[in-house]
Parts: structure tokens; sequence; C-alpha cells
């Protein structure tokens, strides 16, 4: 079995699961069942505890896998999306809005990536243009001006580097974001969820806190990438990703993260009801601690936890 298949005996066993559904009220059954169900249990639990970089990077891009849309329903409470950037138009790959999150108003700006295909053309694959930036920054400009704290949720592959999005300004609008999130008198808590992909990730990355779900992961390429660079041979994306140190405990290492958020067994998406509840407690204590500190604290802080990324100790 090759490395990528490694989820092929868990969608055996569903399967089989699946296929005696509809037969209640046959005790033998009902055992066989329970019996699958453990077996499930037992082989996620085994199966996730030794992923591979590459592999994780695959879960992180798993189609099912929760995306911002879905923590919206599960934790915001009366969402009013905000549209457009006022200056081109609007970008159904960022989503943003106002909701209210366990009793406190809070503005949500994160990717949007597509389930079918038509939504995934119109989403742009998660890919945002440079409205897509700056209708997040105007959105969180509101949220300042109204001192409502900033929860982001990053999963993209990067910016979309198409002809159109380089002509209306890609970078300009990624590096206006970073200036202007590093500076905001607000709580900001980032939170990757799936893929973290390049600036595309980074413009909604600079945050008080910055959280990463167990499987997901955060660079500055994608592995496919950054082996077609370094060795001209894309078929080498393990050995990129094992190199890049993009996995929720290398970056936490590294600090370029401050928590990993703990996913359901099997990954968030065996159980995004679940996973949203996970996800929810930690963005809740966090905001109680971050509350607690005043704006010009609030700035410095963020500003210092940016500044302290990529020391390193040289030997002797």
């Amino acid at each position: 079995m090759g490395e990528e298949d490694f989820e092929e005996p868990i969608s055996d066993l569903e399967r089989r699961i699946e296929a005696l559904s509809g037969m209640e009220g046959d005790v033998g059954i009902e055992r066989q069942r329970a019996r699958l169900q453990a077996e499930l249990h037992a082989l996620r639990t085994n199966v996730y505890a030794s992923l591979s970089a590459w592999q994780k990077t695959l879960v992180a891009r798993h189609p099912r896998r929760p995306y911002t849309l879905d923590y919206i329903h599960a934790l915001i409470e009366g969402f009013v999306e905000i549209h457009g950037d006022r200056k081109y138009a609007d970008d159904p790959a960022i989503i943003t809005g106002f909701g209210v999150f366990r009793g406190r108003s809070v503005l949500v700006a994160g990717h949007q990536k597509g389930r079918d295909t038509k939504e995934k053309i119109f989403r742009n694959f998660g890919m945002p243009r440079p409205e897509g930036y700056r209708k997040a920054i105007r959105a969180m400009s509101l949220a300042e001006k109204f001192r409502r704290p900033i929860l982001t949720f990053i999963d993209t592959p990067g910016a979309y580097p198409g002809i159109g999005a380089e002509e209306r300004g890609q970078a300009e609008a990624i590096a206006y974001n970073l200036r202007a999130m590093a500076s905001l008198r607000v709580p900001v808590i980032v939170t990757v969820a799936g893929e973290g992909g390049s600036g595309g990730a980074l413009a909604l990355g600079v945050g008080d806190r910055v959280n990463i779900l167990e499987f997901a992961v955060y660079s500055v390429i994608s592995p496919e990438g950054c082996a077609a660079i370094l060795w001209r041979d894309p078929s080498r994306n393990r050995d990129a990703a094992r190199a890049m140190k993009i996995t929720a405990p290398d970056l936490l290492a590294l600090d370029v993260v401050d928590e990993i958020i703990p996913e359901v067994t099997g990954g968030a998406h065996v159980d995004p009801v679940r996973q949203a509840q996970i996800v929810g407690d930690t963005l809740e204590r966090q905001l109680r601690e971050l509350e607690a500190m005043d704006p010009a604290a609030l700035v410095a802080s963020r500003y210092d936890r940016f500044r302290r990324m990529g020391r390193h100790r040289l030997a002797g």
C-alpha cells in the first residue's frame, strides 16, 4: 500500500458498516455493527497517530474537511455577511461578516473552498483575488471601529496567481493586510483550519494568537511546488513536506503557531460538529485572555510575537 492510500482500510470498514445500515432490529446485525464500529475507532486512532508530513497534507486537503462556513454555521449566531471591497468586486473565496459567538459580537473572516464542481469554481478553489483581501481588511477596520474581536480561519492553497489578480495588485493587497492587521486595536485570533498556503494565508494570519488544527499544515509554498523548484521533480513532494516543517508540531516548536487544537479521532472531517465545538472552546478561552488587555498592549504584544519568529541559536 502506498503512502497516499493510508485511508483505504478505513474506507473499507466504513463501507462494511454502511452496508449494515437499515437492518436494525436484528440482534446479530447490531452486534456486528458495534464490533465494526469499535474496530473503526481503533483503526483510525492507530493510523492517525503515525501520519507522515505528506499524509497530514492530504488530510488538510480532505474534501470533507470543515471550511469557514461550517465553523460559522456551528459557532456564530445571526451571522450577517459583508460583500465587496468598494473598489472592484466581491470575492467569494473569502467569507467575512459579523455575528455572535457565545455571547460576544465578533467579526469572522476566512477562506472558503467549494464542495462540488460548481461551488469550487464559484469560490475559485479558495484562492482569493486582491478584492477578497481588501474586503477582509475593510471588514476588520469596521470591527476595530466598533470594538469587536476578530476571528479568522485560514484554509487556502494560496492567493490566486492569475493575470487579472496581478494587474489589480495582488502583492500590494496582501502586504497592506499584513501591515493593517498588525496595528488593529482589538483582539485577533487566527486559526489554520486546513491548508495554509503562502502569502494567501498570511494575509489573514497576523493575530494575537495563532492556532493550528492537529492535522492542518502551514507553509510558504506547497510541497509539490517546493519539489518542482528545488529538485525539478514534483513527485518528490514527500521529501519536500518532510523538509519544510509544515506540520503542527513542527510549527509549534518553531514558534510560528501558539497552540495546536486537537482533532477528533480520524480527523476533523469525521465529525465536523464536534470539531467546531473543540475549536470554539479554544477560541472562547483565548478571547477571555485577550479581552483583559488594553488596546495598546494588544498591538505591542502582537508586534513582539511576530518579531520573535525566525530566531535561532547558533551552535558554539
